[in-house]
């Protein structure tokens, strides 16, 4: 059960000129189930895209890559299947399910981006996939959201319009991803489009920071997925965006969109049960804060301890004190009760406070490094039986 986390209402998600959404049931894992996205883009659209940096990166981020150099006029996403260590077959593969988007939209082979998520080592099977093509349905958002979830268990999609100089645009996005997460430059798959113009070099420097600001700040499990990817797309169907003041309007709402899709991962974090923003401030840089904020935030006892409402606070100080960072003085507090210090239990601190912090389907954990003046937050979730049952039982 995701964790305040409602199904995205259609009518909440605005659609944006110059994107043509379509689903099909290619029957890739379950028969019947929604498991194939094409997004077709209008000519001129331009699109920025950030990946995952695991050597074992997969097929279809590889052909991502490269086709990426060229236009882009359709994205092709498939669920129950990685397309990950497959080698040159892989890539075969991916490559076949691109030609055959190409000629459903009317496009180049190289115009299309692949991507692949679910299983990894398992052919992809592309032949369902390419039958799927010939079956397509237009959608809208929220069905395109469903189409891209594995072990998701709530659709996640959010929207917004903003005011510009010339005129009004839209950013829309959808993501997937609740387990094996630790996005080393984004998230599991993640799709963010507007309809304003924008340049390719000021897409891509928009799209690292609101990286950065999103989905580089989640952790479910602390594990870096084979197939990350964040795309952004710039239809150019709208209002022209060149001044400072609206480039950074627009980058504000391309930042929030990405901040709710990322947290709304950690809110269905594979059987999470509460969802935990960590803050670290005081530091001397905001890599030591992130370090300090990783170490709380990856650590399976400070999870586990959090699922039980158990305010186990040497489990936190423990993992402050292996991040590797240095510091003289601490305050920790659990939302606004201050816990701990470097010296230990805080004098006026009772663990019946704590227990009721940690009791909440939502908390903050905050330290305070008295180092410096930089900070960093982060979301993270706890670590249930269900975490253990979703993925001792995955493939079965």
């Amino acid at each position: 059960m995701a964790v305040n986390l409602p199904p995205p209402d259609p009518a909440s998600l605005h659609p944006v000129r110059g994107v043509d959404l379509a689903v099909a049931r290619a029957g890739i894992k379950k028969p019947g189930r929604k498991d194939v996205l094409v997004m077709r883009l209008a000519a001129g659209a331009t699109v920025a895209g950030v990946f995952t940096k695991n050597r074992f990166c997969a097929a279809p981020v590889t052909l991502a890559k490269k086709h990426l150099r060229n236009s882009v006029r359709a994205l092709v996403i498939n669920t129950g299947n990685a397309n990950a260590g497959t080698g040159s077959d892989g890539l075969r593969r991916a490559l076949a399910v691109c030609v055959a988007t190409g000629k459903s939209v009317g496009c180049k082979t190289a115009e299309v981006l692949p991507f692949s998520t679910g299983v990894i080592m398992e052919p992809l099977p592309a032949d369902k996939i390419i039958a799927g093509l010939a079956a397509t349905e237009p959608c809208d958002w929220a069905s395109a959201a469903e189409a891209i979830m594995t072990t998701d268990t709530v659709a996640k999609a959010f929207s917004k319009k903003i005011k510009l100089s010339g005129g009004e645009a839209t950013v829309t996005g959808i993501a997937k991803g609740a387990g094996m997460i630790k996005p080393d430059m984004a998230t599991m798959l993640g799709f963010v489009a507007t309809d304003a113009k924008v340049g390719r070099s000021a897409l891509q420097g928009m799209l690292r920071r609101a990286s950065d600001k999103s989905f580089n700040s989640i952790t479910v499990d602390g594990d870096t997925s084979t197939n990350d990817s964040f795309m952004l797309i710039a239809t150019g169907a709208g209002v022209a965006v060149a001044a400072k003041k609206d480039l950074a309007l627009l980058e504000a709402a391309i930042t929030q969109v990405a901040t709710q899709l990322a947290q709304a991962i950690i809110r269905d974090g594979e059987g999470a049960t509460k969802f935990i923003t960590v803050r670290v401030e005081g530091g001397r840089s905001v890599a030591d804060c992130r370090k300090v904020a990783y170490a709380i935030g990856h650590s399976p006892l400070v999870k586990t301890a959090f699922f039980a409402s158990d305010p186990n606070l040497g489990r936190i100080l423990a993992a402050v004190g292996y991040a590797g960072v240095k510091f003289s003085k601490l305050s920790l507090f659990l939302d606004d009760v201050r816990v701990a210090t470097a010296e230990g239990r805080h004098p006026a601190y009772r663990e019946e406070q704590g227990a009721a912090v940690l009791k909440k389907p939502e908390f903050t954990v905050r330290v305070d490094l008295h180092a410096g003046k930089a900070k960093a937050t982060l979301w993270t979730c706890d670590f249930s039986y269900d975490y253990v049952k979703i993925n001792a039982e995955y493939r079965t």
